[in-house]
């Protein structure tokens, strides 16, 4: 007997789904409905049909939640209950997960990308057919995993105006026609990113422009765009192409602008050494908590990618390489703004510009 309320569609469904993980495709999932939900009407018998449909295709139950375009980031904390994010909010989803489920959506997500995941290798990072990142955690390093965290592919196209009054909107657009070097700071999911992809829209149309970007975000509306991504070691540990082997390459393939989505290894040394040496009107982001904070950061990534290159060396370097740093925060409202502009004048020093709020 079907312990199932009469219309409650998530329960047949979840039913379904373990009958059909137990007994592999030898069910027939119709007929399974009416045995287990007989009360169902024409639209909810349709609707539980199309919920099995997606969590056996795909990546199974979470192509449910991966249909919402207003979901930015799924995470799976272990067997449980689902967590997503929508407009800049955590909140659970009516979505459980037990550890098979989890199991079997780990294989989905690593086959297809050529990773592996076990007890040797714990731990991976790829990109999803859709362009979304995501990263897997297992035991014994996952404690109450697996953990699954998927960030959706969802770079809105803003303009400017939507990060900052008119005033602070012209004054970037004067710095990018200027061909000054700007770096886009913030914290993770500030939208620096997509304010960096607003700052991009104002460099020229005729301009030759080359991303190099860890998972390819950035959507330029130019018509000579080249990108490159970066690649991870396969399960074989071959084949890896670095970010800092990419803005080597970059370098050669005559760029106008040069546009690197994240500075986070010691790629930045050749990113520096690049802007001192006539390349401008370069674009990037890097994870710091204000202007000042991206100067240290860059030279401590700087450190990493030198060969006993002197501190003050590279401080003067960087402070001739970068022309201004905008900062991006994320109110409690879930907006993303420009919280500060300010330009390099000295190393280790900024000045900073008025910001008027959007």
């Amino acid at each position: 007997m079907s312990n199932v309320r009469p219309g409650d569609v998530a329960g047949v469904v979840d039913q379904i789904h373990r009958l059909v993980l137990d007994r592999g495709d030898s069910v027939e999932i119709h007929r399974e409905l009416t045995r287990l939900a007989p009360l169902l009407t024409t639209a909810q018998r349709a609707e539980a049909s199309r919920k099995v449909d997606a969590r056996l295709a795909g990546l199974g139950p979470l192509e449910e939640i991966l249909a919402d375009p207003d979901v930015s980031e799924i995470m799976i904390n272990g067997p449980g209950v689902v967590w997503v994010e929508r407009h800049g909010r955590l909140a659970r989803h009516s979505l459980t997960l037990e550890r098979d489920e989890i199991d079997l959506l780990i294989e989905r997500i690593v086959a297809p990308i050529g990773r592996r995941v076990d007890r040797r290798s714990p731990i991976v990072d790829g990109r999803l057919p859709d362009g979304s990142r995501v990263n897997v955690v297992i035991p014994p390093i996952a404690l109450d995993g697996p953990y699954v965290t998927i960030r959706r592919f969802v770079l809105a196209t803003l303009a400017l105006e939507e990060f900052a009054g008119p005033v602070a909107c012209g004054q970037l657009r004067d710095f990018v026609a200027s061909g000054a070097n700007i770096v886009v700071s913030g914290g993770t999911g500030a939208g620096k990113t997509t304010l960096l992809n607003a700052i991009a829209a104002a460099i020229d149309p005729s301009t030759r422009i080359i991303t190099v970007e860890d998972a390819a975000e950035l959507q330029l509306p130019h018509p000579h765009v080249v990108r490159l991504e970066s690649r991870p070691a396969s399960a074989e540990e071959v084949g890896e192409l670095t970010i800092r082997a990419l803005v080597r390459n970059a370098l050669r393939m005559r760029p106008d602008r040069l546009v690197v989505g994240e500075v986070r290894g010691d790629e930045a040394l050749d990113l520096i050494q690049a802007l001192n040496t006539g390349h401008r009107g370069c674009l990037s982001t890097v994870h710091a908590n204000g202007p000042v904070d991206v100067l240290r950061r860059l030279e401590t990534l700087v450190l990493l990618g030198s060969d006993g290159l002197p501190l003050e060396a590279i401080r003067t370097q960087i402070a001739a390489a970068l022309d201004v740093i905008v900062h991006v925060e994320r109110g409690p409202d879930g907006h993303r703004r420009v919280s500060q502009i300010a330009q390099v004048v000295g190393p280790g020093e900024v000045s900073p510009m008025p910001v008027t709020p959007c």
